[in-house]
């Protein structure tokens, strides 16, 4: 299906008037101090007549968003200009709304954003643990256990590339009558697998997806989507939800590539994409040094055992021209879409198969253990804060988490007293100073 593009064409007709821009941006589509950014200026307008309103949306918005929504299979697709910690504050809200008191399970590895809406929402954390931290039994045993939470939150994919068995869990979370909601920020482009593995495909109530991460969208550039199964009442306050956190003033630069997404998505993307993971299968069938993840667009480096850390692997590849997503002392994640030349694929190959293995490093990643909450977490959140050396932090409450462990798994929670054993793990990655709540 050939989608039409109505916020384009509803900007490039604007332009092509000529008509002076007597409103918002400054810049008014010229600025001969900056001819470099001449283009870009011509397409950034505001929410005059006739260019709808984000949030509000009856027009061009809304019928872009209903593309995204065909697209997604989505009772309701809404766009973000400021990402998915937009998205994930509105998806709360949503449930907040529905149910009033909330407790929700998460795994630790929630984005900061999910940790900072429950403080402001004033919802309930209890943190699902586990060696395998989106394990379908694990998070089984906490819906069993735990009567009174109303929704389970997942991150999948992970930051290093795993994916949960999102199928299983929404059948254990709907048969214990809870909602499954996911931050699906890394796989916007799941749902066009030859296998689909999108959320809402797989039976989840709500999800969110950074587009910019892994589609062809500008930086901010996001959806949350609603599925058909969900409470009506969820697409129906959607709006609002967005509205209530959202920037008063959208891109319309972000939009117009969220609008044109919709059409490369709709013609020949499936093909494009699953024929390049076939390419960068190969790649990874071929590589020597361990991998992690079953995500297909992000190759994860475990280098250790070939006698190098992430980090040293990070700088070989970005003197050889390759810059990668994150490097630790035990990855390197690299990420990949369809527009990378297959040629680069090639190259890459080379580079790190040129790469001389050396004795292994023995050290291993100490592991985050199981904390109990000394303060709730909005309590700490809003409290006054004050920042300490690692040094000084033990025992004490923290009030904003130090994202490190592995990639963007918190080492301590807000609310969470600091330990002897958690300043180690905070030494091992670098990490020296960290806000705790001021006594």
């Amino acid at each position: 299906m050939d989608m039409n593009t109505p916020i384009c064409d509803f900007v490039n007709e604007y332009i092509s008037s000529g008509k002076t821009r007597l409103h918002m941006p400054g810049h008014k589509g010229l600025c001969p101090e900056c001819a470099t950014i001449n283009d870009i200026n011509k397409f950034d307008i505001t929410e005059i007549y006739g260019a709808d309103v984000l949030y509000h949306s009856s027009g061009i918005i809304k019928e872009s968003e209903n593309n995204a929504a065909t697209l997604y299979g989505t009772a309701r697709t809404v766009y973000s200009c400021e990402g998915s910690s937009l998205s994930i504050r509105a998806m709360m809200y949503l449930i907040k709304s529905k149910y009033g008191k909330l407790k929700v399970l998460a795994t630790r590895n929630a984005h900061s954003t999910f940790i900072t809406a429950c403080a402001l929402l004033d919802i309930e954390i209890e943190w699902v643990y586990g060696e395998n931290l989106i394990s379908v039994t694990d998070i089984e045993e906490s819906v069993i256990e735990s009567s009174n939470a109303q929704a389970v939150y997942i991150t999948s994919p992970d930051y290093l590339g795993n994916i949960a068995d999102i199928e299983k869990i929404a059948h254990i979370c709907h048969k214990h009558n809870k909602l499954l909601v996911v931050d699906n920020a890394h796989g916007a482009y799941l749902k066009f697998l030859n296998n689909d593995l999108h959320p809402i495909t797989l039976g989840a109530d709500m999800c969110v997806d950074s587009a910019h991460k892994t589609l062809p969208v500008l930086t901010g550039g996001g959806y949350l989507h609603i599925s058909k199964n969900a409470d009506a009442q969820f697409s129906g306050n959607v709006e609002n939800a967005m509205r209530l956190f959202a920037s008063t003033s959208p891109s319309y630069i972000i939009m117009q590539s969220l609008d044109m997404t919709n059409k490369y998505l709709s013609v020949g993307y499936k093909k494009k994409l699953n024929n390049f993971i076939i390419e960068l299968d190969k790649l990874k069938a071929n590589i020597t040094i361990d991998q992690t993840g079953t995500e297909p667009l992000k190759l994860t480096l475990m280098p250790k055992s070939y006698g190098y850390t992430g980090d040293e692997i990070y700088d070989i590849l970005f003197k050889n021209g390759f810059v990668c997503e994150f490097s630790d002392p035990d990855f390197v994640v690299m990420m990949f879409t369809p527009e990378i030349p297959v040629s680069e694929l090639e190259r890459l190959y080379k580079v790190i198969n040129s790469i001389e293995k050396r004795a292994p490093i023995v050290s291993k990643a100490p592991l985050v253990q199981i904390h109990s909450q000394t303060m709730p977490v909005r309590q700490a959140v809003l409290a006054q804060s004050e920042e300490v050396n690692i040094e000084n932090a033990v025992g004490r409450i923290c009030s904003t988490p130090s994202v490190a462990c592995p990639p963007a798994i918190p080492i301590v929670m807000c609310g969470e007293t600091i330990t002897e054993y958690d300043k180690e793990i905070f030494n091992y990655y670098s990490i020296d100073k960290c806000r705790v709540v001021k006594v």
